[in-house]
Order: structure tokens, then C-alpha cells, then sequence
């Protein structure tokens, strides 16, 4: 109990010593941020009032992003659920659930709009580069998160069965899928709700979608349609977010 008690002491000296380093070595100066704000206020003013006359791009580049991540969603899960049951330490010996989960950690290390350059220097400009790279970023977490539900499901029933000579098929199907269902339902849900929103910024690096439309504006200096964008795209996170609320309550 003592020895617990010293190590959560050491742990939060630990948290705290690199919370001040952060502090004491960022160039991180108050009087920028105060000087900042006529700037800020004018760039502010330069996007009101949002510009309505760009409504067809905005719904043609929103119905694209939407696209990009549920079809980017649609590949991760189709890539997650394999490895997701190799990564499983209940269905797969140490030999291959381990380099299994780090590889899914190295696909989970490299960042987002990496591949998505990657992507648009291979295949082009348009939404494929932006479908493959939001699939790709997004099975390093999703397989892990499968891999997860499988190892915490209750050890009973898969007992029961191994007992009664159920292959691992039959496991899967009767013991482990019934008690991992709602947890697999919550956590791809809230992966493409950041599929959706990772999906708007592709469009910086010519990924296709709504931010596309939004670096355009803002590179053209036409703030005033930068704002429509932005409310468009504020307006579609807040109706997926409501979507998604609906689904977890279904699902719990």
C-alpha cells in the first residue's frame, strides 16, 4: 500500500516537473497575444457578412467531405475487424497479436495529413487521396479498439464453450460478439464523427472536400465566403454530433 502510494507521489512529480518545463522553455509571450487582438478583430470583420452567393460549392464540397468520411470509415472497419481479431491476445497467440498491435501503432503514429500528401502526390487531386488516407489513419485505431473489446469481454461463456470443443469461430459468434456489440457500435461511431472532421481539413492539401473551398477563400483573401464555409461546416459537426448522440443511446 506504501509502495503504491510513493509511485503515485513520483507520478505526479513527474506530470508537474513536465508541465513547467513546458511552460519555462515555449516562447510563449502574454503581451503578443494582447497586441494580436486588432488584427484578430479585423480579420473577424473582414468575414462578416458571410457571403451567400457560394451556397452550390459549399453543398457540393460538404456532400464531398461527408462522402470522404463514410466511405473512409467504411474501409477502416472493413481493415479493423481482421486485424482487430490478430491483435486480440484472446484469439491469437503472442507471436502474432503483438507485432500485430505495433504495426497498428506505427499506423497510428504517422499523422493524418502525411498520408493524405502521400496519397494526392500518388493518385492526384480529388477525394480518393482523402478516402484512402482517412481509412488507412483510421484502421490504426479502430483495429486496436476492436482488438480491446475483444480482450475485456467476460472469460465465462468462452470457457463454457472451449469446454464443450467450440472452435474459435464459434467463440466469437456466441460468447465473445454478444458482450462486445455495444462497444464496437460506440467506438466506430465515434470514429467516424473524427473521420468527419479530420475529413475537413484534407482539403488543404488538395484531398477534396469542403476545406478545400476553405483554403481557396482564404488564400483569395474572400473572407466573407471563408465564413460561409466555416458556419456550413459548424452546422454539419453539430447534426452529426446530434446523429450520433441518437445512435449511442440505440446502442447502449
Amino acid at each position: 500500500m506504501r509502495s503504491r502510494g510513493f509511485g503515485s507521489f513520483i507520478s505526479a512529480v513527474v506530470i508537474a516537473g513536465v508541465v513547467l518545463w513546458s511552460f519555462v522553455t515555449t516562447d510563449v509571450e502574454m503581451t503578443r497575444l494582447a497586441a494580436a487582438g486588432p488584427r484578430i478583430a479585423e480579420f473577424l470583420g473582414r468575414m462578416f457578412p458571410p457571403d451567400p452567393s457560394v451556397m452550390d460549392e459549399i453543398v457540393r464540397g460538404s456532400a464531398e467531405t461527408l462522402r470522404i468520411a463514410v466511405i473512409g470509415t467504411l474501409g477502416a472497419i472493413l481493415l479493423s475487424v481482421p486485424l482487430g481479431l490478430l491483435a486480440s491476445g484472446t484469439m491469437a497467440p503472442p507471436a502474432i497479436h503483438r507485432p500485430v498491435r505495433t504495426v497498428l501503432a506505427v499506423i497510428r503514429a504517422i499523422p493524418l495529413i502525411l498520408v493524405a500528401m502521400l496519397m494526392v502526390g500518388a493518385v492526384g487531386l480529388g477525394p480518393l487521396p482523402g478516402i484512402i488516407a482517412v481509412a488507412f489513419h483510421a484502421t490504426g485505431m479502430l483495429a486496436k479498439f476492436y482488438a480491446e473489446a475483444i480482450d475485456g469481454v467476460s472469460p465465462a461463456p468462452l470457457a463454457a464453450l472451449e469446454s464443450a470443443g467450440a472452435g474459435p469461430l464459434a467463440r466469437l459468434r456466441h460468447a465473445i460478439w454478444p458482450q462486445m456489440a455495444p462497444v464496437v457500435a460506440r467506438d466506430t461511431i465515434f470514429r467516424f464523427e473524427l473521420n468527419l472532421r479530420e475529413s475537413l481539413i484534407l482539403g488543404i492539401v488538395g484531398a477534396g472536400g469542403i476545406g478545400f473551398y476553405i483554403q481557396t477563400y482564404v488564400r483569395s483573401f474572400q473572407y466573407d465566403k471563408a465564413a460561409s464555409a466555416t458556419l456550413a461546416v459548424v452546422v454539419m459537426v453539430v447534426a452529426i454530433e446530434a446523429f450520433n448522440v441518437i445512435l449511442r443511446r440505440r446502442f447502449s
